[in-house]
C-alpha cells in the first residue's frame, strides 16, 4: 500500500529549533523556571501542547488517500490515561476497532517531545510504507502504544505522548527500527517522553 509522506506534518530541523527555544522562553517567563527540564511533569505537560497546536498546521496531509477527505476537528480533546499516556484523536477511523489480543498492521512516526524526528515507517522521499504487524497482547509491543492502540478503528488516525514508564523499559519491545542508526536513536532516548503519531491499517 502506497502512502504519502508523514513528513509533511513534521516541522523542519530549524522550525523544531525554534519551537524548542519558544517554549524554553515561555517556561521561563510564566512558570520561573531558569532551565526548562523535559522531566518537570508540568513543562512536559505544557510542551506537549503547545507541541500539538504547532503540529495542526502540518497535519492536513500526513497520512495516504484512505483519509486525504477527512477532516480533523479544529479543537482536539486530550485525552489523559491513569498511566500517564496523554492520547488526542485526530481522524476517527471507519473500520474494524483493535481489541486486545488482536494482531494490527500500523504506521508510525515517532518524535521526541522537543519535536526532533526519531523514527518513521513511511520513506521520506518516495513515500513507500513498511507497516508495523503486531500483537496487542500487552507482551511484544510497549504498554504505552498498546493503550493507544486499542479502541482504535481501521482508518483511524491518533497523536499520543508514552512516557518512559509505559514505554521502552526493555531493549526487546517494540516497534524497534531494524536499521542500526534509527535503532540506536530511539533506544538512546527511552529514558525520555516520545510522541507516536499513529494511523491504524487493518486488524487481521
Amino acid at each position: 500500500m502506497h502512502f504519502k509522506s508523514l513528513y509533511n506534518f513534521l516541522p523542519s530541523r530549524d522550525s523544531s529549533f525554534r519551537i524548542t527555544k519558544e517554549l524554553k522562553v515561555y517556561a521561563k517567563r510564566n512558570m520561573g523556571y531558569g532551565n526548562c527540564s523535559l522531566t518537570s511533569d508540568k513543562v512536559q505537560r505544557r510542551l506537549f501542547l503547545r507541541l500539538l497546536g504547532v503540529n495542526l498546521i502540518f497535519a492536513n496531509t500526513v497520512f495516504a488517500a484512505p483519509i486525504q477527505d477527512l477532516k480533523e476537528p479544529e479543537v482536539l480533546r486530550t485525552l489523559k490515561l491513569a498511566s500517564g499516556v496523554r492520547i488526542q484523536d485526530i481522524v476517527e477511523g471507519q473500520g474494524q476497532e483493535a481489541l486486545e489480543g488482536d494482531t494490527i498492521e500500523f504506521n508510525y512516526v515517532c518524535r521526541r517531545s522537543n519535536g526532533y524526528f526519531v523514527h518513521s515507517t513511511v520513506d521520506q522521499f518516495s513515500g513507500e510504507s513498511s507497516p508495523v504487524i503486531l500483537p496487542l497482547d500487552g507482551e511484544k509491543i510497549i504498554r504505552g502504544l498498546q493503550e493507544v492502540l486499542v479502541g482504535m478503528k481501521v482508518g483511524g488516525k491518533r497523536r499520543a505522548l508514552i512516557p518512559p514508564s509505559v514505554g521502552y523499559i526493555s531493549d526487546t519491545l517494540q516497534p524497534i527500527p531494524e536499521e542500526f542508526g534509527p535503532r540506536r536513536s530511539l533506544l538512546s532516548h527511552a529514558k525520555e517522553p516520545l510522541i507516536f503519531e499513529v494511523q491504524l491499517l487493518k486488524v487481521l
